[in-house]
């Protein structure tokens, strides 16, 4: 198992651990910092309740703290870590089923129009950029574009109302979706 993590993650972790049995408070505060936010993202996923997680965390921290100088093999520190955290997010869910049950239950109700809100905002976002990439457009197939986007319009509607002929609404739009392709693309790197 020990081969997934490259040895310098290896060695920095095992340093920390040997300062930690030395009871070294800054060695403990590394460790701490450095896996706080995977032990807790780890807790909240199966106990489902943010206050319960970070007492999970908080005891895994203490026990640590307390156990390690007896402690006298080699570990990896994050596999070591992750048990300890399972561990007690076992013995939690046993000792506090009911509390769980509800928790988990309470944390599959969508909270309604959270998804439609985030959708909206996306979509509002990826309009405006659409908007700006179109704004660069030349004009005829600016206007081809605003004309499919903004109406129901049929190519043949388009053609009438620009005094040119369908082939050429359908040349400037299919032109104009290659542009605005490169467009997102080069947005797309730029992020």
């Amino acid at each position: 198992m020990e081969k997934n993590f490259p040895d310098y993650v290896r060695n920095e972790d095992h340093a920390l651990f040997l300062l930690i049995k030395k009871r070294d408070k800054d060695a403990f505060s590394a460790v701490y910092q450095k896996y706080h936010r995977y032990l807790y993202s780890l807790a909240v996923k199966y106990l489902k309740d943010a206050q319960l997680a970070e007492d999970a965390v908080q005891h895994v921290f203490v026990k640590l703290w307390e156990t390690t100088k007896n402690i006298e093999i080699e570990i990896n520190l994050k596999n070591y870590l992750y048990t300890m955290t399972k561990n007690y997010i076992l013995n939690t869910i046993r000792d506090h089923k009911e509390e769980i049950s509800l928790s988990y239950a309470n944390a599959q109700i969508d909270i309604p129009g959270q998804d439609d809100i985030i959708k909206a905002l996306e979509d509002k976002q990826m309009r405006s950029i659409l908007y700006q990439g179109v704004e660069s457009l030349p004009p005829q197939k600016k206007e081809v574009c605003l004309r499919k986007l903004e109406t129901t319009d049929s190519n043949q509607q388009i053609a009438d109302k620009m005094g040119i002929s369908v082939h050429t609404v359908k040349s400037h739009y299919q032109e104009s979706v290659k542009i605005l392709r490169s467009y997102f693309q080069q947005i797309k790197m730029m992020t």
